[in-house]
């Protein structure tokens, strides 16, 4: 482990916290959302960003963690703290702001930090006393002296981003002081790596945590799970990789995974399709314990790729992309989006037939969203239909693409998720496949999207 060492800045930090005769006392807050979507529903991930803060905060100061997902509530009276700091996407951004504006009418110092925030920190400004942009390690120092201070800035941006060798394991033991904590999913999120180059035009990734790759070091990401499995009793531990590109380094995403396929782990992730077509990778993912990986097909349509900048995506690599993957045991979450300029009837059909053929296991539909902050957002914005941030879920349809009417899209992307999800479509894509959670995720999608018409997306 490379030996780390203690700046000035982080000398006085401590040495002012030392002198403090009460620890302050903080609220964390991850709001639930308001789309009318299945998005909060059922059981959800640990929000690991907000774990992270509370375990870098909880060595200065006295930490209360609360998920409204969960059932948990904010209370009215806040007397009780002196900072709350709340997380949001731009689908919660709304019920973000609520909560920092009667935070701030009660006096408190008021953090909004997360996706949102960051891509509009102007728009965020008015609801809180500061904004934390990009990641909070980044700028901890400087806004923990301010805290104690009482000196706040508007808004903390770092210069640098810190290198991830510095990274703390998060302690999941806020998250599961709640009685609503069975409510969270048995997979443990983890991270391995931050930021990512590609740079998507409707990607909101290399704001937040930047174009330049980030990795921790392979032994950190091994002893996390080791720890996991010795605090949980058992090997067999399952585990969600939050990076939004685990391999675009081959050579460290290799070396992480042999190391895994010694731990006998289970894991899934989000993953490009850069050098999947390659028969070993898939091999190794599989030795390794992947159950499951989530790719973003996006599209069929390669024109649409290209606009989107999603170079990764190679049509002619899709079919042996999940051949690779299902020879190996590995089962794909298949991302699908709809709504581009390009898109047409045949598009529908050309994606129904792709994973029929296929046997996608668990394939998800989403609206073409263009987020704030994007440039995509900045190309599309006098195109779009509303600025309600409740509707930016990916569920809700933005604008009207030019080759197809409202109408006819919509009608089409509803008879596509129910036909995927019919019994005798679930049956030809899954016969063979274990009888897991993914069995169970088809037939909880078969009852929603039955009940599907064309103006909820409205």
């Amino acid at each position: 482990m490379p030996l780390e060492t203690t700046t000035d800045s982080e000398l006085q930090l401590q040495r002012l916290a030392a002198e403090e005769k009460s620890r302050k006392k903080w609220l964390l807050v991850q709001p639930v959302s308001n789309t009318s979507m299945m998005v909060d529903s059922g059981t959800v991930s640990m929000p690991l960003n907000l774990l992270m803060v509370a375990t870098l905060a909880g060595e200065l100061f006295d930490i209360t963690f609360i998920d409204e997902r969960l059932g948990d509530r904010v209370p009215q009276d806040l007397s009780a703290y002196d900072v709350v700091a709340i997380t949001s996407r731009t689908l919660n951004a709304t019920k973000a702001y609520a909560i920092a504006d009667r935070a701030k009418a009660q006096g408190k110092i008021v953090l909004l930090g997360g996706v949102h925030p960051t891509m509009l920190h102007d728009e965020a400004t008015a609801h809180a006393t500061s904004v934390v942009y990009g990641e909070i390690e980044s700028v901890w120092t400087e806004l923990a002296t301010d805290i104690i201070l009482g000196n706040m800035k508007p808004v903390y941006r770092a210069s640098t981003l810190k290198p991830m060798t510095s990274m703390r394991r998060p302690n999941f033991g806020y998250a599961m002081q709640t009685k609503n904590a069975k409510r969270y999913s048995s997979r443990i999120p983890i991270l391995a790596t931050k930021g990512c180059p590609v740079g998507c035009n409707f990607c909101t990734t290399p704001t937040i945590y930047g174009k330049n790759y980030r990795y921790r070091e392979i032994d950190f990401v091994l002893d996390e799970m080791r720890y996991h499995q010795e605090r949980l009793g058992k090997e067999k531990v399952n585990f969600s990789f939050m990076d939004d590109n685990i391999s675009f380094r081959p050579k460290y995403f290799t070396e992480l995974l042999e190391g895994m396929a010694k731990l006998n782990v289970r894991w899934n992730a989000n993953i490009s399709m850069n050098f999947l077509h390659k028969p070993e990778i898939a091999e190794l993912a599989g030795r390794s314990g992947c159950d499951l990986m989530s790719i973003g097909f996006e599209s069929l349509n390669p024109e649409t790729l290209k606009s989107v900048h999603k170079g990764s995506n190679r049509l002619d690599n899709y079919e042996t992309v999940v051949s690779n993957l299902h020879n190996n045991g590995v089962a794909i979450q298949g991302y699908f989006m709809f709504g581009f300029d390009n898109d047409s009837e045949e598009s529908f059909q050309l994606t129904y037939d792709f994973i029929l053929q296929n046997r996608i296991e668990f394939p998800v539909f989403s609206l073409v969203t263009p987020f704030p902050g994007t440039p995509y957002y900045d190309e599309m914005k006098p195109r779009l239909r509303h600025f309600d941030w409740d509707k930016y879920d990916t569920y809700h349809y933005m604008f009207e693409p030019k080759g197809i009417t409202t109408e006819t899209f919509l009608r089409n992307f509803v008879k596509l998720q129910q036909e995927v999800y019919k019994p005798r479509a679930i049956m030809k894509r899954m016969q063979g496949k274990p009888l897991n959670w993914v069995w169970l995720a088809n037939i909880m999608m078969n009852r929603f999207t039955s009940k599907l018409k064309p103006e909820i997306y409205l």
